[in-house]
C-alpha cells in the first residue's frame, strides 16, 4: 500500500517537513486533500492522517490550513458567481439562448463552496443558530414561584 516495492516505487510516507508545508500550502489554496495525495510524490491519505495522529505540530499547521481554504473557498464562491460569460449562447439561427446547464452547475458550484466553507469556518461563514426562550404568547418567560433550599452534603450520603 504505502510501502516503496522492490524497485523503490511507491507512494512517499515518511513525514517530511517539505511535504507538510506543501500539503498545507496547496489546502490554504482551496484544493482538497485528495488532489493532493492524488499527485506523484505526495504520500496517500491514509498517510496525512497518520501523520495528523501522531505529529502535533502538522496537525496544527494543517488546521490552520484548513481555515484559510475557507478563505479560499469564499472568494472562489466571488468568482463563480460573477462568471457570467458562459451562461448564454447564440443557437444556430442567431438567437441569444440561456444555457440553464451551466446556469445550474455554477450554482452547484457556489453552494458546495459554501457548505464547505461553512464547515471549516463556521463562525465566518456558518449560519448564525440562536436559542431563544419564550413564554405564552410570545412574551417574557414568567417564574411562578422561586424556592431556596440549602443542603447538607453531609445528609444527602446517607
Amino acid at each position: 500500500m504505502n510501502a516503496l516495492d522492490e524497485k523503490g516505487i511507491g507512494r512517499p510516507s515518511s513525514y517530511t517537513d517539505q511535504k507538510a508545508d506543501m500539503i498545507c500550502e496547496r489546502l490554504s489554496d482551496g484544493e482538497s486533500l485528495r488532489s493532493i495525495c492524488s499527485d506523484d510524490g505526495m504520500p496517500d491519505r491514509g498517510t496525512v492522517f497518520r501523520w495528523l495522529a501522531t505529529n502535533e505540530t502538522f496537525r496544527s499547521q494543517y488546521a490552520r490550513a484548513r481555515e484559510a481554504q475557507a478563505d479560499a473557498l469564499a472568494d472562489d464562491i466571488l468568482s463563480i458567481a460573477d462568471d457570467g460569460k458562459s451562461d448564454s449562447y447564440i443557437d444556430d439561427k442567431g438567437q441569444v439562448r440561456v444555457d440553464q446547464d451551466v446556469i445550474a452547475r455554477s450554482k452547484l458550484r457556489v453552494d458546495a463552496r459554501k457548505w464547505i466553507a461553512s464547515k471549516l469556518k463556521p463562525r465566518v461563514y456558518g449560519d448564525k443558530v440562536t436559542a431563544e426562550l419564550q413564554g405564552e404568547g410570545g412574551g417574557p418567560v414568567l417564574f411562578a414561584k422561586v424556592v431556596r433550599e440549602i443542603v447538607d452534603p453531609a445528609k444527602e450520603k446517607t
